[in-house]
């Protein structure tokens, strides 16, 4: 499109899209062009249309080490299919990085994206990587411009001693041999050169992994696009393969709420329950859903779905092996196949074809070991329960299927935190009051109370159990936990402790339950007595100071666990309103 091209009735693309406001919207295209040739751009360029390619990295971010490369395949892919590949920058995220977690600024880079698509002349924009991924769709889908993810991909394995290790479930593991004192400290730093051996995403099925093979079930990544390793060619021609899909978004204009619907989320769903997926993705998954208007996606979905769904992968933390063994395994495209009685194959993917249609013109699956069939899982269904009852009555997350199974079904007397501070100073003291059938409860870790909600609910095993050799424990938290991480751990519980939760409540000695079976848990006290714990509560807490900037913005919208985590206003029925703690 040149300086003197004719008016036309289309929503205007290329440069002469979203223009600056100068009240000349020539003078505006003109002054763009003056600029953006100082980066060398020729007209014959500037005339095509615009790609925008979403720059992730960051020397904060390894998880994020091979975007370089990846923005030169995507590049490559754009430009062979005719148009102009713009990279430009967002916030950056790594969950060992970002202070508090980075679930707490998830919705900030939700909205640096969806403000920098809109802002900035693109006809399509390539985003993706790894816990990005949520952030990334949510100002996506807001923003409503054809958009395609892509990830970074996982990391390889490493070895120690002879044994194949990955990030991070071996990291967990390791360290829990470490305090029970299986392990010296040398071989704890040892094995610590050896979990992340490569960059990208943790090698087994933790968020990061769980997101990727979700969104390609949702029909925003083309298929096989989740698997394959970060430092394979296979993600470089990924790449190469996205960059061109994201050209013929911009010439058909396929618009991600034109793909979704709920039937793309429950088939999204089915799929994170068969591969004992991430909790936290169940977090994401409601926050997404959530920027869609008329989707309406629910725990209660989940657990609908849940129940009809087997567990068929055999990855850790559930399982055994490793994302290299997936992918090798044929990725999503076959674990679909095996599902595809319980799916919607109907449903829209960014490529404008049905999902039934790309499965159809896919390669053929083969034999292997990795994905299971319907008729043999791992786990019979439900891998992720949502439980309810007096201490949820929003409900909680439960991933029964890498817990041990004497605790799906356990009441015990409680062992209270009261915050991630009390859980440091006295999880390990000799003095610390627990056996092996206690409830170790920790409150004020939840969206508000940390702030955040960090991955702090897997409470550690005390020192002198460990040193028992107790492997698990029935523990319960308004927080989340890495998807990398296994045990017995009820998470999200809603409403949380900081806005007056009945897990607030929670005395130590008092009886907590849970039943994964029939989706209950309970405190064991009678509504007067926690009627009359509460309006003493009321009276002695002390009102939480009104933060500034940011944290201001995030305590008073920010949604509860059952509802995504989302702020309030960002949703697509949502609008500004303080909450009342």
């Amino acid at each position: 499109m040149t300086l003197n091209s004719t008016t036309v009735t289309a929503p205007p693309q290329g440069l002469r899209a979203k223009l600056t406001s100068y009240g000349d919207d020539e003078f505006s295209l003109f002054l763009r062009k003056a600029f953006i040739k100082g980066a060398g751009y020729s007209d014959d360029a500037l005339d095509r249309p615009i790609i925008g390619i979403i720059d992730t990295s960051s020397g904060f971010n390894p998880c994020h080490g091979n975007i370089p490369a990846l923005i030169k395949a995507v590049e490559r892919g754009v430009q062979l299919s005719g148009a102009l590949p713009v990279p430009f920058p967002t916030i950056s995220l790594h969950e060992s990085f970002a202070y508090p977690t980075s679930m707490y600024l998830r919705n900030l880079m939700s909205i640096d994206t969806e403000e920098m698509v809109k802002a900035q002349p693109m006809d399509a924009v390539i985003g993706g990587c790894d816990k990005t991924v949520p952030a990334q769709l949510m100002g996506g889908i807001s923003a409503n411009i054809p958009c395609i993810s892509l990830v970074t991909g996982p990391m390889l394995t490493g070895s120690h001693a002879g044994k194949r290790v990955g990030a991070c479930t071996d990291c967990r593991s390791y360290w829990k041999d470490y305090r029970a004192g299986l392990i010296d400290m040398e071989e704890i730093w040892r094995v610590n050169d050896e979990l992340v051996p490569t960059v990208g995403t943790c090698g087994v099925m933790g968020t990061a992994s769980t997101m990727a093979c979700v969104v390609e079930a949702l029909g925003l990544m083309p298929l096989g696009s989740a698997t394959a390793p970060a430092v394979s060619s296979a993600r470089l021609r990924i790449a190469e393969s996205t960059g061109k899909i994201a050209v013929d978004l911009a010439k058909t204009q396929l618009k991600p709420q034109d793909i979704l619907t709920r039937a793309s989320f429950e088939n999204a769903v089915v799929v994170l329950q068969a591969l004992g997926g991430s909790t936290n993705a169940v977090v994401h998954l409601l926050a997404i859903a959530g920027r869609l208007p008329g989707v309406n996606l629910t725990l209660e979905d989940f657990d609908r779905i849940g129940k009809k769904t087997p567990f068929l992968v055999d990855l850790k933390p559930s399982g055994a092996e490793y994302m290299e063994d997936l992918h090798k395994a044929g990725g999503v495209p076959t674990l679909l196949r095996k599902l595809s009685p319980l799916l919607d194959l109907t449903a829209k993917t960014v490529t404008g074809r049905t999902l039934g249609a790309e499965l159809d013109s896919y390669p053929a699956s083969f034999p292997q070991r990795i994905i299971r069939d319907l008729n043999n899982p791992l786990f019979p269904a439900g891998s992720i329960a949502v439980l309810r009852g007096n201490l949820a009555p929003s409900g909680c997350v439960f991933k029964q299927s890498a817990s041990a199974p004497h605790l799906r079904k356990h009441s015990g007397p409680a062992v209270v935190f009261t915050s991630a501070r009390d859980l440091a100073n006295r999880i390990d003291s000799d003095d610390l009051i627990v056996t092996p059938d206690s409830v170790l409860v920790l409150q004020n870790i939840g969206p508000i109370g940390h702030p955040g909600m960090p991955e702090a609910g897997l409470i550690p095993i005390p020192k002198k159990l460990a040193r028992e050799g107790v492997k698990d424990m029935l523990r319960i938290s308004d927080g989340r936990m890495s998807g990398t991480a296994e045990g017995a751990v009820v998470l999200h519980v809603a409403p949380e402790a900081a806005v007056g939760g009945p897990l607030a409540l929670v005395q130590n000695g008092d009886i907590i339950g849970v039943d994964a079976e029939q989706r209950k848990i309970w405190l064991d006290v009678s509504d007067e007595e926690l009627a009359a714990r509460k309006e003493q509560r009321e009276k002695t807490t002390v009102k939480r100071k009104v933060q500034r900037g940011y944290a201001g913005l995030y305590e008073k919208t920010v949604l509860q666990a059952d509802k995504g985590v989302d702020f309030d206003w960002l949703t697509a029925t949502g609008s500004f309103s303080a909450h009342t703690n």
